[in-house]
């Protein structure tokens, strides 16, 4: 068989494949702990699954409605916003790559702090536009002042995403006032607010509140993370109207399922019953905190579902250490281990690994 002789884009072997979360192998007890995506531990809510059932046959045979109407109805009553306000995807990811694709040209830029959500550069990349990394401060939060100075004439996008995946660190409302001070009014700033839902800081900024501020302000959210509806894929920007009006032009069509749309609105009228589910993980989160610095690990303090674990060189060592106990995190190469907060059993496996493998007693050695 003669070799294949197609061509591919210039520039395509710049950019990587995302790498999502793996499961771990299972541990000596034969249990695997996936942590490393940011999923929510609990299953759907009953009401949801109830919802569910009854528009299931229909869902699967015809096409869903890409106008969403009862979806983006509830949004809007939600966060008393115009319908045409909003634009929906398929996750949060695909709303951001929507922004992208609307927003940039060939060769302008998009901003974001680094590290960040490891989609970013990807999407800017197959947009055709470039990427600027921004890197965190020495606290591991967005560096607004350095991001500031970093926009140039050929900077059309920039995203802060607040909490910040990975490091769960968040910005504060007078921060991100006096960094738009000195945004110029043609670039737009997307508040990437995807863990918003399990911030308890009194000093972060509503993104809500600053797009009813600021005319160049969209925000971000999904369903994948509070709501536990990551394998249904629903996310959503809130915009200026003409702003939203052009994600609609590049959305992938019908990609917002019937199933999804129909468990989000069920999500949305569930949400006090919700929210007992998020304070436990936030519960949760503090809880997990303070037991891995007592085994003598640096914990950068997290407003999101996981927390971060600044490890350096250490990074891939321990890594190997959870799966050796049938434990999956994320870990970034010379930078740090991030983990999910899971249900209370699971993150008392992540305590139990760091204790038999003395995770923070190498770390400090």
């Amino acid at each position: 068989m003669s070799k294949a002789t197609q061509t591919f884009r210039p520039g395509l072997e710049r950019i990587a494949a995302y790498r999502a979360g793996k499961p771990a192998p299972a541990g000596p007890d034969g249990r695997s702990v996936k942590l490393s995506s940011n999923e929510n531990p609990y299953p759907p809510l009953p009401s949801v699954v109830a919802h569910l059932t009854t528009v299931l046959p229909e869902a699967i045979s015809r096409y869903p409605s890409i106008a969403a109407e009862e979806l983006t109805g509830a949004l809007a009553r939600r966060f008393d916003v115009s319908p045409e306000n909003i634009a929906l995807g398929s996750g949060s990811v695909e709303v951001a790559g929507q922004l992208i694709h609307a927003m940039t040209a060939p060769g302008d830029e998009v901003m974001f702090a680094w590290r960040s959500f490891e989609a970013y550069p990807i999407l800017v990349r197959v947009a055709g536009a470039v990427p600027v990394e921004v890197p965190l401060d020495a606290d591991a939060r967005h560096d607004l002042p350095a991001m500031a100075a970093a926009i140039t004439e050929r900077t059309s996008l920039i995203f802060v995403c607040n909490p910040n995946n990975p490091t769960g660190t968040v910005v504060t409302e007078a921060e991100l006032d006096a960094f738009m001070a000195q945004v110029p009014s043609h670039v737009l700033v997307v508040v990437d607010e995807a863990y918003v839902h399990f911030d308890r800081s009194a000093d972060s900024p509503s993104g809500i509140e600053f797009f009813r501020r600021y005319p160049n302000i969209a925000v971000l959210h999904t369903f994948s993370k509070a709501y536990g509806l990551a394998g249904l894929r629903v996310g959503y920007a809130i915009a200026p109207e003409e702003v939203a009006e052009a994600l609609r032009k590049v959305a992938i069509p019908f990609a917002v399922t019937r199933l999804a749309q129909a468990a989000a609105v069920a999500s949305l009228a569930a949400e006090d019953e919700l929210q007992l589910r998020i304070d436990e993980m936030v519960a949760e989160r503090t809880r997990l905190t303070a037991a891995l610095e007592a085994q003598g690990l640096t914990v950068i303090p997290s407003e999101a579902n996981f927390v971060w674990l600044p490890l350096g060189e250490a990074t891939a060592d321990a890594g190997a250490a959870f799966e050796r106990h049938g434990i999956s995190v994320r870990a970034f190469a010379g930078e740090g281990v991030r983990v999910s907060i899971g249900d209370p059993a699971e993150n008392d496996a992540v305590v139990a690994a760091v204790v038999a493998e003395g995770i923070g007693a190498s770390v400090a050695a």
